[in-house]
């Protein structure tokens, strides 16, 4: 099973140092040993992505971006033999959209047809791939431009919350049709960076939880007894960020989505849970 991790803190400055945090809590490997190693971070404008080698050790320090980011989302995968690492390694991108999904579809063969036949020429386009990730990323795409909210900075975390939870049952809908008859899982996580976007359908496990600010950072040897007056001590104490994963170590301090339910967050960082219907 694949493992996703996502991150959107109120300071770039700080994403380093609450990824450290994480530390103990979240595991980046699932079973069997992933192949397609990927993570996307912000660099003001840009959207860069870095790819991981099958043989490297993963760390959380490792993922951070050489760069200030609002957001991160990780994602390592086992992929068969014969599909491009280049083409199909997950996050995807689009423009300042990254995307990444956690499970699949048994049959998902029977489905790929029809979905991509649903697809705007441009979309079609965009799928360069073998994967259900890159094609629910384009029904997901897809549905924005439906709204005319693809490149929206203002566009809401619950409205984008929705889109995504409208993407798996989608597909879910569309397998039923096709004949499958196993669950779909499809847990999905999209960013833009300014908001953060995570749903759960099926039976493998979503968390979320929030990370309030302290004024501790072993990383920038922050103590308890650091003077107030050094900025590193009001950074650290104003900083929030709200994290969602697939793999613990230990639940304690997280929540586990339910299936059918979306967390969407925006700027302010506040968690809202949307109900599936």
């Amino acid at each position: 099973m694949s493992v996703i991790l996502a991150a959107l803190t109120s300071d770039p400055n700080l994403l380093r140092c609450e990824l450290h945090r994480l530390q103990g809590q979240v595991l980046l490997q699932g079973e069997p040993r992933a192949n397609a190693v990927g993570v996307g971070a912000y660099a003001q404008e840009e959207v860069l992505l870095r790819r991981f080698s099958s043989g490297e050790e993963l760390t959380l320090d490792s993922l951070v971006p050489p760069h200030e980011s609002e957001a991160l989302l990780f994602h390592a995968g086992q992929l068969p033999v014969g599909l491009s690492l280049e083409e199909n390694t997950q996050p995807f991108r689009s423009r300042r959209w990254l995307f990444a999904l956690h499970g699949g579809v048994q049959g998902f063969e029977l489905l790929r047809a029809p979905l991509l036949a649903s697809l705007p020429d441009h979309l079609r386009r965009q799928v360069r791939g073998g994967t259900e990730g890159e094609l629910l990323f384009a029904v997901f795409l897809r549905r924005l431009r439906d709204l005319g909210r693809t490149e929206d900075p203002r566009l809401e975390a619950e409205v984008a919350g929705r889109v995504l939870a409208d993407t798996a049952r989608e597909v879910a809908q569309a397998a039923t049709q096709a004949g499958v008859t196993r669950t779909p899982t499809l847990n999905l996580v999209a960013t833009n960076g300014i908001l953060l976007a995570a749903t759960r359908y099926g039976e493998h496990p979503l968390y979320c939880t929030r990370l309030e600010g302290a004024a501790e950072c072993e990383l920038c040897e922050v103590t308890p007894s650091t003077p107030d007056t050094q900025p590193a001590v009001g950074a650290h104490r104003r900083r929030r960020t709200v994290v969602v994963a697939s793999a613990l170590k230990r639940t304690t301090g997280w929540v586990e989505l339910a299936h059918g339910h979306t967390l969407a967050v925006g700027p302010d960082l506040q968690m809202h849970e949307l109900s599936g219907t």
